[in-house]
């Protein structure tokens, strides 16, 4: 493996976590209703299970899907109902006042880790990354670096978003239109939810 296969994986990194999906609307939803530690041990949870993926990507999970559809299958489906239970909630203390209570850092860490576990084409996403950035035959030691470097920029990428979503500025924004953007939110995920479940 070549610098140059690290910087190309970590271009394309950067776009996927750029775009708009599950897991950056729920990290950003969490830490407008819940604050920074809430989000950012949101987005360390969503990148662990990314990082988690791309190593079961080179232990060819991606194969096993192929192989044996039914697992990709239940996987996805229990994935879509996670986010539909996300929706539904979000939808139904839409016009509730912001509780006390924060987030607990577990509850918030395996929130990240269930929307990125649910959401199996990761795994064949990686593999395709994989397969045409990477050579064949890499090393152990490599591919652990490649994983490696994948948590960690997904946990730098999350945290900064959360950091900039988190300021009182942005904060106060929220909570004054809470109801709408909180229904805005249930909506796109209800809709990505049905998305990830109807889709091959």
């Amino acid at each position: 493996m070549e610098t140059a296969h690290l910087i190309a994986f970590n271009l394309t990194l950067l776009a996927a976590i750029a775009s708009p999906g599950p897991a950056m609307l729920y990290f950003i939803r969490t830490t407008l209703a819940s604050g920074r530690m809430a989000g950012l041990y949101t987005v360390w949870g969503l990148g662990v299970m990314a990082a988690t993926w791309t190593a079961l990507a080179f232990m060819g999970l991606d194969a096993i899907f192929v192989v044996f559809p039914w697992a990709f299958v239940a996987l996805k489906t229990i994935g879509a109902l996670y986010l539909l239970w996300i929706s539904y909630q979000t939808w139904k203390h839409a016009s509730a006042p912001m509780g006390d209570a924060p987030t607990p850092p577990l509850r918030a860490f395996f929130g990240g880790v269930l929307v990125n576990l649910g959401n199996p084409k990761s795994v064949l996403f990686a593999g395709a990354v994989i397969m045409v950035i990477f050579p064949q035959g890499m090393a152990l030691a490599d591919k652990a670096l490649v994983v490696a470097n994948h948590l960690v920029i997904e946990l730098l990428c999350g945290s900064a978003l959360v950091l900039s979503f988190s300021t009182k500025h942005v904060s106060a924004g929220y909570l004054r239109a809470k109801p709408i953007l909180d229904r805005i939110a249930a909506s796109v995920l209800g809709f990505l939810g049905l998305k990830l479940m109807l889709s091959r």
